[in-house]
């Protein structure tokens, strides 16, 4: 079991940072949703979904 783990050391620990990314990126998502910002970078005055995907605070 340990020369399977130093044999894929490098392989674990490049899963793991991206792993960290992807999480960094879902929270930064979450919390902009939360404080109502548009994931789009466009505007809502054009959408034709205006209105439905933001709750009215």
């Amino acid at each position: 079991m340990l020369t399977w783990f130093a044999e894929n050391l490098a392989t674990i620990i490049i899963c793991l940072v991206l792993a960290a990314i992807v999480a960094a990126i879902i929270i930064n998502m979450i919390k902009n949703h939360k404080n109502g910002k548009s994931s789009c970078g466009c505007g809502c005055s054009g959408c034709p979904m205006n209105g439905s995907c933001h709750s009215k605070k």
